[in-house]
This record gives structure tokens, sequence and C-alpha cells, in this order.
């Protein structure tokens, strides 16, 4: 059976970094082959880098790294904004959130002349509802729209403290040092939303005690409805919406029973940390990352080398994971176009953001130039199929 699929990889095989590479400035990134990366920069709190691996045929993930003022008025306060946003049945969820989700923070910040909980909330709230009415208008001659959705992370640094709000399965984890040992351990920021989870399932059957279906089982997985593996989201109105879940949307999609409440939710998970001197960094990563890779040892992996170029060795660790669960080599995972890589690992985007004690103590009132970093992918228009691509089951994650 491997020797069958590696015959069928090779006719897939080009050589994926000519056709591709774009080593000049992209977004003030470079781009080697379906690798995109940034491998230092410098936001208001300290040093971060970034790194992109695309496997679907258009990248579904989308990032964003903010920094300077957090407010429409210029006046700030200031500090650095870090998103990650896993898409899945499409790009238009995750690039709709990469286009709006900072922009209603800082409307809303600048009206509560401060970053709270419930400014976070509202713009995250304010992003669903705006992708839902580009649903309602766009349904019609795109009904597929509706089945398209995206996890949604969020971090932002502020008066020395970090917010860190999730919606579905990414993951913000902060390495801390231990002052007695020197080591630096791992503490999860972010709740993941997965059926997966015992706990959502539980929360799941709570909030529908009417449907047994809730939760499925299905090829060993759990999923919502036996569709998604996420319980929420932004996007994904097929299952928030019934007048979205009929035709002219594709019957996998459709449920046989109409339902009265939404199946999905779009509340995020948020958590507020006090910073510390000893909070040395913290890992902003879609799921691609920690399939691979626990908390832990993503936190050795930045802690144990330089800062410069610490996501794109996430990507790596996590590439050599794949290709090992596949017994295969790394240099023959790297070969294979996207699309196809899809079957070996996701889209992988990875972010570290390092806290520099100094920075981030002092007053959110100091004045810092901002600076806008957007993770690359390959560019294409859509509806381009790539080489051998088979689609991936619509509606996952």
């Amino acid at each position: 059976m491997l020797s069958e699929l590696m015959n069928f990889l090779r006719a897939c095989f080009r050589p994926v970094s000519h056709r591709y590479a774009r080593t000049g400035s992209d977004g003030g990134g470079r781009q080697d082959g379906l690798l995109w990366y940034k491998d230092s920069g410098q936001h208001l709190n300290g040093e971060f880098s970034m790194a992109v691996v695309q496997a679907n045929n258009l990248l579904e993930d989308q990032s964003q790294l903010e920094s300077g003022s957090l407010s429409s008025h210029e006046s700030g306060p200031y500090g650095t904004f870090i998103g990650v946003y896993d898409g899945h049945g499409g790009p238009e969820t995750s690039r709709f959130i990469n286009d709006h989700l900072f922009h209603h923070l800082k409307k809303f910040t600048a009206e509560q002349q401060s970053v709270s909980v419930d400014v976070i909330r509202k713009a995250f709230q304010a992003t669903e509802e705006g992708f839902m009415s580009l649903v309602a208008k766009q349904w019609q001659m795109k009904p597929q729209i509706a089945a398209v959705g995206s996890c949604c992370l969020a971090g932002v640094i502020c008066n020395g403290n970090i917010y860190v709000a999730n919606l579905g399965d990414s993951r913000a984890v902060l390495g801390r040092a231990v002052k007695a040992t020197g080591e630096v351990l791992a503490m999860q920021l972010s709740t993941e939303h997965n059926a997966a989870l015992e706990p959502v399932r539980q929360e799941l059957r709570s909030s529908h005690p009417d449907d047994p279906q809730i939760v499925v089982l299905k090829h060993n997985v759990w999923r919502v409805k036996g569709l998604i593996q996420i319980s929420r989201s932004i996007g994904d109105v097929y299952l928030k919406k019934a007048e979205f879940n009929r035709e002219p949307l594709y019957a996998k999609f459709r449920l046989r029973e109409p339902f009265k409440r939404p199946i999905l939710s779009s509340e995020p998970s948020i958590s507020v940390h006090q910073l510390q001197p000893h909070d040395q960094f913290v890992i902003f990563a879609s799921d691609g990352l920690w399939e691979h890779l626990s908390n832990q040892e993503a936190v050795d992996i930045v802690q144990n080398n330089p800062r410069s170029a610490s996501a794109r060795r996430l990507v790596k660790a996590a590439l050599q994971e794949a290709a090992k669960k596949r017994e295969m080599r790394y240099s023959d995972l790297k070969k294979i176009d996207r699309g196809v890589r899809r079957h070996f690992h996701d889209d992988i985007t990875v972010i570290v953001v390092f806290l520099d004690s100094n920075l981030v103590s002092r007053a959110s009132s100091v004045k810092f130039n901002n600076i806008s970093v957007r993770g690359g992918g390959i560019t294409l228009p859509p509806n381009t199929l790539a080489p051998c691509a088979t689609p991936t089951e619509g509606g996952g994650t």
C-alpha cells in the first residue's frame, strides 16, 4: 500500500520551491515553496517570529500581528494584538476575520478607552455578525459559503496583561521559567472547543438535551451532528441559522431535522493573565502544530534555541513528526504539492511572541510606531486547482 501511495505521490512531485519561489519581501516575510516565514521582528513588548506552511490547495489559515495603538484614536492604549484564524471548508471566513476583527477591536477600545474582556467579546460578536451578513448577501449566488467557517484565536498584550480569546481548537501556550530549577514550563492560556474533549461533549449535550445526535462518533472521531469537530467558530452559518441549512446547500451539510436554536456557538472563551517577569514567551498556533507536538515539546524547542526563526523551527518539527508517522523522509514530504499535502498534515500557522519584562511592564500610554504583519502563503485566483489535488471533506477542522 505504502509503495503504491509513494508512486502516486511521485507523479505529483514537482520542484515546489522553484515554482513558487518568492524570496523577496511579502508582508515583511519570505516565501520558500509552501513555507512563508518572518524569522524575527520587534513588537511593543519584545520580539516575535512567524511561520506558515500550506497544505490545502487554497491556504485556509490566516494570521496577523499588530503592534502599536490598539485604538482607532492614536492616543492609545498601546500594545500588541496576535490573531490565528484556522479556516475550514474554504478560506473565506478566515480571510474575513483577518480583515475585520482587529478593526472592530480598535473601535470598541476607543469607545471604552481601554482594552477589556467586554471589548474583545464585542469585537468577536461584530465579526461574526459581519460574516453572517455577507453569507445572507451571497447565499443565492454562492450557497456553499454557508458551510465555510473558521476557528479564531486572538491575544492582546496591554497594561501588563495578556488577554486570550478563543473559538475552536487553535491554542496559545505560555513558556514560564521556574526560578528554583531554571526550567521553562508550558502553561496553556486558551480553552479549546473540540468534540474530542469530554467537557465539550457534555456542554453540547446539556445545551441540546432533546437531541441525542448532537455529538456522534464517526470513523472514530467525535463530531457535532456528525459533521464538524469544533463546537464554536466564526461562520459555519449552516449550523447556526436553519434558513441556511437547506437547498441549494450540498446535501452532505443538510440536516434531516430543522433546528430551533444554533448548534454551534460564536461566544469566545476569554482568559486574562497578569504577566510576570518569569513569563518568557507565548506560542500561538493553529491545531496543525498541536496535532504533532505537545505543549511542553513546543516550549522546549523555543527555549533551547535562538529566538530568531523560532516559529519556523516549530513548523519544521511538526512536519518531521508528520513524515515520521507516515514512515517517509522529511525531505520527501517537502516535495509534495499543496492539495495532496493535506493528506499528510494541515495548514500550520505559528506566531511566537517573546516577552521582555522591561517592555511589558511599561505603561500602555508609551507610544510605539504601528507595525502590521500578516502571515503569507501562495496566493492564487479562486477556483485554481492544484495538480493531482483531491478535495478534503469540507466543514470539518
